[in-house]
């Protein structure tokens, strides 16, 4: 087992005793998810591995740290989204449940990069590809996306790529 599932499933346990609702529900979501995606990841594994022994199918299909965390973002990312509908619905209730939620799954993130950070990783990116306005915007973000990836947001890091190429 990943260290991260396993800190998700203590996480989830302590939460369980603590009776946190929200903790808890947000983690079993997450767990759920993990599950699923090593359940798909066996399937395959299966088809194109025929009469490979059980055991060593569960081996094999077990995610990894970066998988688990590509998980964690996308739950995250799905979080920001609803929050950004229930502002647009005024669902004050309802954002603030999303909001609480997004805090659970931030605590197995990266550490978040702070915009001069990022703003500094996009000048180098601009330089190191030598873009050179914004039609280059693709080629920017494939060097950057490996530095940034679950520590920034994409769509801010390509406002700010876009406002420094307006500048030039």
């Amino acid at each position: 087992m990943s260290l991260l599932k396993n800190k998700i499933l203590v996480s989830l346990e302590r939460a369980l005793k603590e009776g946190d609702k929200i903790k808890v529900s947000t983690l079993r979501l997450l767990n759920a998810s993990i599950l699923n995606c090593e359940k798909e990841k066996r399937r395959k594994i299966a088809e194109m591995k025929k009469g490979l022994p059980g055991k060593k199918l569960e081996k094999s299909s077990k995610l990894s740290n970066q998988e688990i965390l590509e998980i964690i973002i996308s739950e995250a990312k799905k979080k920001k989204e609803a929050i950004i509908g229930f502002e647009k619905g005024k669902r004050q209730d309802l954002i603030q449940k999303e909001k609480e939620e997004l805090k659970v799954l931030e605590k197995y993130l990266p550490e978040q990069l702070n915009d001069e950070r990022l703003k500094k990783l996009i000048i180098n990116a601009i330089k190191e590809t030598d873009a050179k306005n914004i039609k280059e915007i693709g080629k920017i973000m494939k060097f950057l996306m490996p530095k940034i990836k679950g520590k920034a947001d994409a769509g801010q890091a390509v406002q700010i790529i876009k406002e420094i190429l307006s500048q030039n």
